[in-house]
């Protein structure tokens, strides 16, 4: 399976096919509302306002599974987004990015990109993933990479596919 073969709920519950991005770079984004990296989310919305247009998207994924920091409801976790920081790019509903309920997107990016030693559990929220107009994931960011860190990569991906090197 590929990754344009998986499909996740929007935060509204919409099915959304990863597909429907076929084509496009993509960073996805595990996020938490009350992290205290939320603050990534301006950054994020900076990015996709920069980018969306040349063929960029930022997914973002709310996970519940680093000390309880997201809403449980789905409502105030896109009030949260919208009214804090503008956000406009789409906002999935709440995932597992480790254990044995991990969503099948994120077991994808865990096993293409897996972390320093190897080590595919992602650490905390707001772990990103560089994915190419190919369906490949290129990079792995930490929570601490932020946005402004990442542009120069997405800016190199959109340019040419194979300006980044897969580390």
């Amino acid at each position: 399976m590929g990754i344009y073969d998986i499909t996740a709920n929007l935060i509204d519950g919409t099915p959304q096919s990863i597909g429907d991005y076929r084509g496009k770079v993509l960073l996805i984004v595990n996020v938490a509302s009350k992290c205290g990296f939320a603050s990534q989310y301006a950054g994020l919305e900076v990015l996709y306002r920069r980018y969306r247009d040349d063929g960029f998207a930022v997914l973002g994924f709310p996970c519940d599974q680093f000390a309880g920091q997201e809403y449980d409801d789905p409502n105030a976790i896109q009030q949260f987004c919208t009214r804090n920081y503008g956000v406009s790019f789409p906002i999935f509903e709440k995932v597992n990015v480790n254990g044995p309920n991990t969503h099948p997107l994120f077991a994808l990016l865990k096993a293409e990109k897996p972390g320093l030693l190897g080590i595919q559990t992602i650490p905390w929220n707001f772990t990103k993933f560089l994915v190419d107009r190919q369906g490949k994931v290129r990079r792995r960011y930490a929570p601490t990479d932020t946005p402004e860190m990442i542009e120069r990569d997405v800016a190199a991906l959109l340019r040419h596919a194979s300006s980044i090197t897969a580390h």
